[in-house]
């Protein structure tokens, strides 16, 4: 009996994960930590006419993907390369793949198109475009397009397969972690979906929301994203993501700061103690050691921020002014803000962090500055302010 050397499952009929497993890298575009690794999933399909690739894998593991192939079919006779999403990690292979397959035609966006010949040199006449409700029929297997745009870059597109009833959505759905096959296989699997969703999906929830409308009429009995397990038990994902694109909030406050002497620090445990005894739940982070990806997680569902950061030079302190900017790229649903900060010589912090928090549509209930170490009177300011943020929260 000849030995293969890949573990290429079929995930349903006639249907492969061909993807590949990223267990060492610990960093998604230099600022997304990975503490058990990725995947990059690639799904073979074969009809009765026809076979199809849906997303390939990062650069560097091209050898795999291709050997994975292999062992279903010869690579150069595949038919269709099905770009979902341009990004290098899912289209990275495409070159190597349309290299290897002559007669492949790369299927993508409008948009998509463009950005396959940019980056990926793919010429004009082997690509073919396609939009919503658009079908391409193996046979007996049937491919439809769904446009999800800006989720999360504007080219991208949700593909199902009809017969098989799976949804292949990309990033969508997506979690960071190399564990597992199937969701089941990974006990913290959701935390590990809710920090994807914080860091990559949540700026664009509303077009989530709109794309999770679109696929709500469709019978769905699996979903195999291009990071992370594939669902065998869709409403497992489909229920959370439901909340998070809707911005659903609760009686949650967390808790970013960075202290240098400790000032700001003992600021910041009079307003979550406080915060606490007010029955509010607090997440807390030292921006300084903590993982991003646990911020982000945090910020999905928290309905108040508080913001400790001291001055240095006249503004924010320098990891003060990331976690701050941080809060604002993400565009999380947060309802309400606090910022105290504490000063040696000379202000400025609060400044600086209005100027961030401005554009948002974060309501700052309170804010304090204070020289030194916080005295007597500042303990009951910040308490005052503290009870302020509970009620609001509780509302």
């Amino acid at each position: 009996m000849e030995m293969k050397p890949y573990a290429v499952p079929q995930i349903s009929k006639d249907v492969y994960w061909v993807g590949v497993k990223d267990w060492n890298r610990r960093l998604f575009d230099a600022l997304i930590p990975l503490p058990q690794g990725t995947t990059y999933n690639a799904y073979l399909v074969k009809g009765k006419e026809k076979s199809a690739l849906i997303d390939t894998v990062n650069p560097g593991f091209e050898q795999e993907l291709v050997g994975k192939i292999e062992q279903v079919m010869k690579p150069g006779d595949l038919d269709y390369l099905i770009m979902n999403h341009a990004e290098p990690d899912h289209a990275g292979s495409i070159p190597c793949i349309m290299e290897l397959a002559k007669k492949a035609t790369l299927v993508a966006t409008e948009k998509g198109a463009k950005m396959a010949q940019v980056f990926y040199r793919v010429p004009q006449e082997r690509i073919r475009t396609v939009k919503e409700g658009d079908t391409l029929d193996l046979g007996g297997k049937t491919l439809r397009f769904v446009d999800a745009p800006w989720l999360h870059w504007p080219e991208t597109m949700f593909t199902y397969l009809v017969e098989n009833k799976i949804l292949f959505p990309c990033d969508f759905f997506g979690a960071h972690t190399a564990f597992g096959l199937y969701d089941d296989e990974v006990g913290e699997l959701i935390p590990f979906a809710k920090r994807y969703f914080g860091e990559i999906m949540m700026p664009f929830r509303n077009m989530g929301k709109k794309a999770m409308e679109k696929v709500a009429g469709f019978q769905i009995d699996m979903i195999a994203p291009s990071h992370g397990p594939v669902y065998k038990n869709p409403e497992r994902i489909l229920e959370v993501y439901r909340s998070w694109t809707a911005g659903e909030t609760r009686n949650k406050a967390i808790v970013v700061y960075v202290s240098m002497w400790g000032s700001t620090e003992k600021m910041i445990k009079i307003v979550v103690e406080t915060l606490l005894s007010e029955g509010v739940e607090v997440c807390l982070y030292n921006v300084a050691n903590a993982d991003l990806g646990e911020i982000a997680k945090d910020l999905v569902d928290a309905r108040a921020v508080v913001l400790g950061v001291p001055t240095v030079l006249g503004g924010m302190h320098p990891v003060g002014l990331h976690g701050a900017n941080l809060v604002k790229a993400l565009r999380p649903p947060l309802k309400y803000g606090v910022v105290v900060s504490s000063y040696g010589w000379g202000g400025g912090a609060l400044k600086q962090a209005a100027e961030i928090l401005g554009p948002t549509k974060i309501e700052v209930t309170g804010t304090l500055e204070i020289n030194g170490p916080p005295s007597a009177e500042d303990q009951q300011k910040l308490i005052g302010i503290a009870k302020q943020l509970a009620a609001k929260i509780r509302e």
